[in-house]
């Protein structure tokens, strides 16, 4: 399964990043290009361990299974997955170029080694490799929604 820890996967899903310009319409779903370069900035803070959110009680009951969904191989993420509510975002719009460059110093930061992991609002516990696929998966997805 691909992990954004692999220094190849990260170029590649940087590669895909750059191609996208404004104006750029998603394939479904309700964000902009802007809403979606700047969720995925937030997320990869929650997945580099520098900020947590509380974990719910739909997390609880039904993340550990949703988690073992997502990860069972490697079928990209379903369309219109539900996100966290504190990473929804609600402006319109900002400086594309910005969000585009903070989301790539962020992919940069994960190295080539898996972290220690994290406790992820929804999912739990992930170890580091958990989080290394998860943050390809997410980055994958909304690179597809946007044709990137």
């Amino acid at each position: 399964m691909k992990s954004i820890h692999d220094t190849q996967t990260r170029a590649e899903v940087v590669a895909r990043i750059n191609v996208l310009r404004p104006g750029t319409a998603p394939l479904w779903g309700k964000m902009n290009l802007y809403q979606m370069l700047k969720h995925c900035r937030l997320w990869e803070d929650l997945s580099l361990g520098r900020v947590t959110y509380r974990r719910g009680w739909q997390g609880r009951l039904f993340g550990r299974m949703a988690l073992g969904r997502f990860l069972s191989d490697d079928r990209p993420l379903p369309k219109n997955t539900p996100t966290l509510p504190e990473l929804i975002i609600r402006d319109e719009g900002g400086d594309i170029a910005s969000e585009k460059a903070g989301w790539i110093a962020k992919l940069e930061s994960y190295g080539d080694e898996p972290g220690p992991g994290i406790i992820h609002p929804f999912f739990g516990r992930l170890s580091g490799e958990q989080v290394g696929w998860l943050a390809y998966k997410h980055a994958d997805h909304h690179l597809r929604q946007f044709n990137g």
